[in-house]
């Protein structure tokens, strides 16, 4: 394990978006280095380029019951045209010091195969959490790029050895039909309950005809209670033409689910209507609310100065906070200018999710593109990491510079202390198939029992060789 790019050793601390004193933090420490697969390892001839050794799109969860010990996740060869090779997970004991690897069988890549299960050409949307009883849950979108795309499933893997080792592949679902696609799923151990593990995604429609209005992409779940997988069903149908994107369900302290999306209208159209929405339950999701929307969005797009796009995805984070029960959902929006700069929104609810507050900026550069949020919140302490354009200067188009932040707040988010994750890197080494991309989102999870949290994020490499690394900060002194 290495310590990439020397620069990033002395970071700058910028108080309230002062970044004018300096101020030392704790190195980075590197999880990931190079491809553990070999060449043409899908099962099939591919169609699009491969990015080997380009690492994407962490996630990252906390044990309820150790605070030295976290799992994070990740995309594992990059594909232009969606997907990777495999899905990597690293589990630390020590707060993230060292970390041990490892590439359950999510994919033909990393030993998926017909008995076992897995054996899927490529995998996508990396996503873990960890129950009371130490179980970490483990859960990805698996499909197929040839014959277009027709098989694909969400699979669910587990380790009983906090994340050293994995259990063969169960399919929460699965299709063998082109015209029907599962898409970015998550998963969240309920640890009030304790018996409770739910996985939510939605469920495409319509794909061979998306231009027609016939189309839908209603929220499914699967429910584990003590360790057994219930059939997936639908929780919230947006109707024909309509679909929810990136549902994420969080715990309030009461008991009741809040399930957070992206609702988006008029699929088959272009310009579609979108907003951010909820659904509730109060039965461990036996039965859902009617969808409560939060906030329309404006869109934007973060470019560089040929107007070649960040895929940034702009998907929502949710976190909801133990002290006080207020549960935050940020995104990527372009509603403070008017679709000019994308900003980072965030809206709070304090009644468990029935209401929610107007959209407020909480990037603190604001006139700089903000984008890929990630928000965590414990013991009344709420945190957000994203990455923004500041020290971007790209007028000879030779770099295009982004940084990762972290900002703090003990007010419930109306005044934040920022301080930089990394140097300036350059995105010019994350074009892959055509657009910037380093993940739809990143990992940030915070520890109730001390107080501890653990960005764990992506950050461009020194060449094409080595595209993209995840890193996270050295532990805090505590």
């Amino acid at each position: 394990m290495r310590v990439k790019h020397a620069a990033m050793l002395a970071l700058v601390l910028a108080a309230c978006g002062d970044d004018d004193k300096p101020h030392p933090r704790q190195p980075l420490v590197q999880i990931t280095a190079g491809s553990p697969f070999p060449a043409d390892c899908n099962g099939a001839p591919q169609v699009g380029t491969n990015y080997r050794a380009a690492e994407v799109e962490p996630f990252v969860a906390y044990d309820p019951n150790d605070p030295m010990h976290l799992v994070g996740v990740w995309q594992q060869d990059r594909w232009s045209n969606g997907g990777s090779n495999g899905l990597g997970a690293g589990a630390t004991f020590d707060g993230g010091a060292t970390w041990t690897k490892t590439f359950p069988r999510f994919s033909n890549c990393s030993g998926g195969d017909a008995t076992h299960g897995g054996n899927y050409e490529r995998t996508s949307d990396p996503w873990v959490t960890i129950a009371n009883d130490g179980t970490v849950y483990f859960i990805s979108i698996s499909f197929d790029q040839t014959n277009l795309g027709a098989r694909n499933s969400v699979l669910v893997v587990e380790s009983k050895d906090g994340g050293k080792t994995f259990s063969d592949p169960t399919a929460l679902i699965a299709d063998d039909n082109a015209d029907v696609f599962n898409d970015k799923e998550s998963i969240t151990a309920d640890t009030l309950d304790g018996r409770h593990v739910y996985a939510v995604w939605d469920r495409l429609t319509g794909q061979l005809t998306p231009r027609q209005p016939i189309g839908s992409g209603p929220t499914w779940m699967a429910r584990a209670t003590d360790g057994v997988w219930e059939p997936a069903r639908i929780i919230y149908d947006p109707g024909t033409d309509n679909q929810t994107l990136a549902n994420i369900v969080v715990v309030h302290p009461d008991g009741t689910l809040v399930d957070v999306f992206f609702q988006i209208d008029m699929i088959s159209s272009t310009g579609s209507p979108a907003f951010v929405a909820a659904v509730r339950s109060e039965d461990h999701g036996d039965t859902w609310s009617p969808v409560i929307k939060i906030a329309d969005i404006v869109g934007a797009r973060t470019q560089d100065s040929a107007g070649v796009a960040v895929r940034s995805g702009g998907l929502p984070t949710v976190t909801v906070d133990n002290d006080s029960g207020a549960i935050y959902v940020a995104w990527e929006d372009g509603v403070f200018t008017q679709g000019a700069v994308d900003a980072i929104a965030m809206s709070t609810s304090i009644d468990g999710g029935k209401t929610w507050s107007a959209p407020a900026q909480v990037n603190q550069s604001k006139d700089h593109d903000a984008f890929t949020p990630g928000l965590a919140a414990a013991n009344g302490v709420l945190t957000l990491t994203y990455y923004d354009l500041r020290a971007n200067d790209d007028s000879d188009g030779s770099e295009f510079l982004a940084s990762a932040w972290l900002a703090q707040s003990r007010d419930g988010g109306k005044t934040w202390t920022e301080s930089a994750l990394s140097a300036p890197f350059n995105l010019k080494q994350a074009l892959f198939g055509g657009v910037y991309f380093i993940g739809d989102y990143q990992g940030l999870a915070a520890a109730v029992a001390n107080n501890a949290v653990q960005p764990f994020f992506a950050l461009t490499g020194d060449s094409s060789s080595d595209p993209t690394d995840i890193f996270t900060p050295l532990p805090a002194q505590r």
